[in-house]
């Protein structure tokens, strides 16, 4: 049973809140289907006594009841598709809310462990596939047992011969072709999450790496990792719809052989008169409306293989170990000096990136880290900005990051990564990032404090396509200048610029940072910086 699947099972939880709902929805579904049952039944009786032309009151009932199976079907099935799916996507909130609330303890290191392709379709599809476990396999269940149960006993009434006639062709189609469907095609459906994830990853890379793969000459060769990928994909769901036609085909037959067995009982017993006539084609249409309850189920099978999938994919993300594990009773800063003692660090997927750093920064100091490339300047700021473990001595305000709330240090703590991030969207916004509430005299006077004269409706393309390197580097800085944190973290400001641009960029952080305590990676030493402190690379130490 898929509930009982520990993934499923964990997320499913979530879904709680709208459980009353989705019982409605439920029974909404069963009453739809057993007005579609109730018509055929009553539509098949109400043809064959109307040809014996008995007065016309004697069909009043069954004329309107065919009128009011007729409406009920619609009625009752819309209003199961709105109880249903309103249940559905309040249970989707819950959980993309849960899912976003533990992604953001991972970022940014922590994030590295999952591709961004295969990330995004975790959070965009596979979340979307939990709807299918109410909608697609829960609530079909639920319908077919219970029309099916009634569909068996009116049948039975009828004619003792039918009833278990009915029941086998019911069993068949609920439990022998949803087998089927699982035999032939259940290993196809599972890996199309994996493998889609994967197309998605390797087509993102090729097109942000897409001049540099043209170059170097590689394109034809990822091209063809692209086609491989594709052409798994492709098998996969070729072997999903050959199992979804098999189930077709079977339920055809199966109707069709329980359609002709009635025929054969049925027969016999009018000419017997133990049916009556006017019963005859009751009980022959019977099994075409009464299997529109099971004939749900193939496809509930493949829904079920999918939900199982992707709850385990998203419970991946649920059990990723963050990079920080954050105390229980967390303690405040005191202060914005920073203090660092033979501090060792490293990435979750990766081996120690830095090791025996030493660096003490007073209240309003300004420290440049200088090294050479690869030996942890980088991620001694992550550490700051609490967003890496550690070992040794890291404090801030007097208290030992590891028993500081995340939240509360980047609350005293503004970092800046050496290439800052740019929305898609204007400038306004992108200052807004900092400081929500800002006004647009808040936001002018931020860029005229960096130097960057530019109009807050202005359309900046995505990842900053319009700005230049100097641009996007004052633009972050403009963030740090509405944030107004007491402690700077800056990551190479002046990476990839030219040297006049460089040593612009340079003079606005000395101006932006008089005051604050600012702990700034470079590969230069800069004369206004109050101490430069050496990283050796973690292999010397």
């Amino acid at each position: 049973m898929i509930l009982r699947d520990p993934a499923v099972k964990r997320l499913s939880s979530l879904y709680r809140p709208a459980s009353g709902r989705l019982w409605w929805a439920a029974v909404l579904g069963a009453l739809a289907l057993g007005c579609s049952v109730g018509l055929m039944a009553v539509s098949a009786w109400l043809i064959s006594r109307a040809w014996q032309q008995p007065p016309i009151l004697f069909l009043q009932v069954a004329v309107v009841s065919v009128r009011a199976f007729g409406i009920g079907r619609g009625a009752f099935r819309y209003a199961e598709r709105l109880v249903s799916h309103q249940a559905a996507f309040r249970s989707l909130v819950d959980l993309r809310v849960s899912l976003y609330e533990r992604l953001i303890p991972l970022a940014p290191a922590g994030l590295p462990a999952f591709k961004r392709g295969d990330l995004l379709r975790r959070m965009v599809d596979d979340v979307e596939a939990m709807s299918d476990l109410s909608l697609r396999v829960l609530l079909p269940v639920f319908s077919a047992v219970i029309v099916g149960t009634g569909s068996v006993i009116l049948t039975a009434w009828l004619l003792p011969a039918s009833g278990v006639i009915m029941a086998v062709a019911l069993l068949l189609g609920g439990i022998a072709v949803p087998a089927v469907i699982i035999w032939s095609s259940g290993r196809g459906q599972a890996v199309q999450a994996p493998l889609q994830a994967e197309l998605s990853a390797e087509i993102l890379t090729s097109l942000q790496a897409g001049p540099e793969l043209m170059v170097l000459g590689a394109d034809d060769e990822y091209g063809r990792r692209i086609a491989d990928v594709d052409a798994s994909l492709t098998a996969a769901m070729r072997r999903t719809a050959v199992g979804s036609a098999l189930s077709s085909a079977l339920g055809i037959l199966i109707q069709g052989a329980a359609v002709i067995a009635m025929i054969l009982v049925a027969v016999p017993a009018v000419r017997s008169g133990t049916l009556p006539g006017v019963n005859l084609a009751v009980v022959v249409l019977l099994p075409l409306a009464a299997y529109e309850a099971v004939a749900v189920l193939a496809p509930a099978a493949l829904a079920a293989i999918k939900v199982r999938s992707a709850a385990r994919r998203l419970v991946e993300i649920m059990d990723a170990e963050p990079p920080v594990e954050q105390p229980e009773q967390p303690a405040e800063a005191a202060g914005a000096d920073v203090v660092v003692s033979s501090l060792s660090a490293s990435y979750p997927t990766g081996p120690v990136a830095v090791a025996g750093v030493d660096i003490v920064v007073s209240e309003g100091q300004r420290v440049g880290l200088v090294g050479e490339s690869g030996s942890g300047k980088s991620t001694v700021l992550n550490v700051l900005a609490g967003f890496l473990a550690y070992q040794g001595c890291a404090q801030l305000g007097g208290t030992e990051l590891r028993n500081q709330d995340g939240e509360e240090i980047r609350d005293v703590v503004l970092w800046t990564p050496q290439v800052p991030h740019v929305f898609d969207a204007d400038v306004a916004a992108n200052l807004r990032m900092a400081k929500p509430d800002a006004t647009d005299e808040e936001l002018t006077s931020a860029l005229e404090a960096v130097g960057l004269p530019m109009e807050l409706d202005r359309a900046v393309g995505q990842h900053g396509a319009t700005l230049s390197g100097g641009q996007r580097q004052r633009l972050g800085l403009a963030r740090a200048v509405l944030a107004d944190h007491p402690v700077v973290l800056l990551d190479e400001p002046t990476e990839h610029l030219d040297p006049a641009t460089a040593a612009a960029v340079l003079e606005t952080v000395e101006r932006v940072t008089r005051g604050r305590s600012l702990v700034v990676v470079t590969h230069q030493p800069i004369d206004w910086l109050d101490e430069h402190v050496v990283v050796e690379p973690a292999r010397s130490v």
